[in-house]
């Protein structure tokens, strides 16, 4: 039975004592690649205001999952037309019952049973998240899915191997040993610092052209 988010919160208790619960994450290259995916999203959304993008950061929803405490929130997940400002947890009862629209684990020896069991099961059955991919930091292990009625059903890779992200409208798929994302028309969605060395190099091949032309792009 589902219930209304109105309903849900008269079960839950107060949302402002609810701290993420998070552990470290295993490496350096998975503290890496959490950011990077973070950092990047929020550049190439940077004029939007209608998302919100949790890192390493505790979900809650039941009773029961606050009782049993068995198990982790996602390490990357996205939500959609909410209000984007900073939040100790994500509290599905004090966000009107929303859940992610797009969750990313980063495997580890440690984790990858429970990613690709306990949690794909939760993120199908119970968040009902419409997209869920997993990435090996390590390894590159990469692989994603998306939720078509009741289940989670692979998705198929372009040519260069990369899956496409209906929630995020950009593909996902390996660059230099990290996980990017990548526009429709298959560039890379740069970083802040990727973006501005871009514009710099523009700006010196056009100095360089106006120079052969015997302008100078000082005047």
């Amino acid at each position: 039975m589902h219930l209304t988010a109105k309903e849900l919160e008269a079960l839950m208790p107060d949302a402002t004592q609810l701290y993420s619960d998070e552990p470290e994450m295993e490496t350096s290259l998975h503290y890496a690649q959490l950011a990077l995916l973070v950092s990047c999203l929020e550049w190439w959304w940077r004029d939007r205001e209608d998302f919100f993008i949790g890192a390493n950061l505790t979900i809650y929803f039941s009773r029961q999952q606050l009782k049993n405490r068995d198990f982790r929130g996602p390490d990357f997940f996205l939500v959609k037309n909410t209000q984007n400002y900073p939040r100790r947890s994500w509290v599905v009862w004090e966000e009107d019952g929303r859940y992610p629209d797009v969750i990313i684990e980063l495997l580890s020896d440690e984790t990858k049973s429970t990613d690709k069991g306990l949690k794909k099961d939760l993120y199908q059955n119970r968040f009902r998240t419409a997209e869920y991919f997993w990435f090996s930091p390590s390894d590159l292990e990469f692989a994603g899915f998306r939720l078509v009625g009741e289940q989670y059903q692979e998705i198929e890779p372009n040519a260069q191997n990369q899956l496409w992200s209906e929630s995020l409208e950009l593909f996902l798929g390996v660059h230099n040993n990290q996980l990017r994302y990548f526009q429709p028309n298959g560039e890379l969605v740069p970083t802040a610092a990727e973006s501005a060395l871009l514009a710099q190099q523009r700006a010196e091949r056009l100095a360089k052209q106006l120079r052969s032309l015997g302008i100078d792009p000082e005047l």
